[in-house]
């Protein structure tokens, strides 16, 4: 009997972080970081202040806790099963699509990656999780414009914060009440964002 209260103990460990990150997610989405203290994440968890430092010793540990699993859970659902060696307008639109599910589907996930303020928190290992991100993306921008799809007008790190900003930009004043998005507004600035990266010599490439 107390093998099996043991292994049930263990098997509800991964369980109950899972619940305090998602909680942590949540709310940290609605109110920020820097004023959001520890005890109202554990009462959305549903756990005692106590529970939730035994799982994380520090608010800045729970930040990058959930930092972490969010860009990871974005760079799987960008990245997945996608052929960044061979850039096209096609794989443009579909990092695009990809991108626009994420936000629609998951608005705290996409809300919490795009605040400026948790980067003060960020340790060595949040920062290597960002740059697992951020290195694909920037050797598929290389690529394309040594192939001449992609126009060499602008670094590939400038490129990339372009394309970045403009899909933050466009989401945030939605949220904010700012415009109303339809389909045909996105594919709108999919195409003035892939107009602002793109080669106009190279044929067959425009929308």
């Amino acid at each position: 009997m107390a093998n099996v209260s043991s292994a049930s103990a263990l098997g509800k460990e991964p369980r109950k972080r899972e619940q305090i990150v998602r909680a942590a997610l949540s709310v940290f989405a609605e109110h920020g970081l820097h004023g959001t203290p520890v005890p109202p994440i554990a009462t959305e968890a549903g756990v005692g202040v106590g529970t939730l430092y035994r799982y994380f010793d520090s608010k800045q540990a729970l930040i990058n806790a959930v930092f972490q699993d969010t860009k990871q859970h974005l760079q799987e659902r960008l990245l997945s099963d996608l052929d960044l060696m061979h850039p096209s307008r096609a794989l443009f639109d579909t990092l695009w699509a990809r991108l626009t599910a994420f936000a629609r589907e998951e608005p705290d996930a996409f809300q919490f990656l795009e605040m400026q303020d948790h980067h003060s928190y960020l340790t060595d290992e949040s920062r290597r999780q960002e740059q697992a991100l951020l290195i694909p993306l920037g050797m598929m921008v290389i690529i394309g414009q040594r192939t001449r799809l992609l126009g060499d007008h602008m670094k590939p790190d400038l490129a990339i914060a372009l394309f970045w900003g403009a899909f933050v930009g466009v989401f945030k004043a939605e949220r904010l009440g700012y415009l109303t998005l339809s389909d045909d507004d996105l594919k709108r600035a999919r195409d003035a964002c892939w107009l602002a990266i793109a080669n106009h010599n190279h044929q067959g490439q425009q929308p």
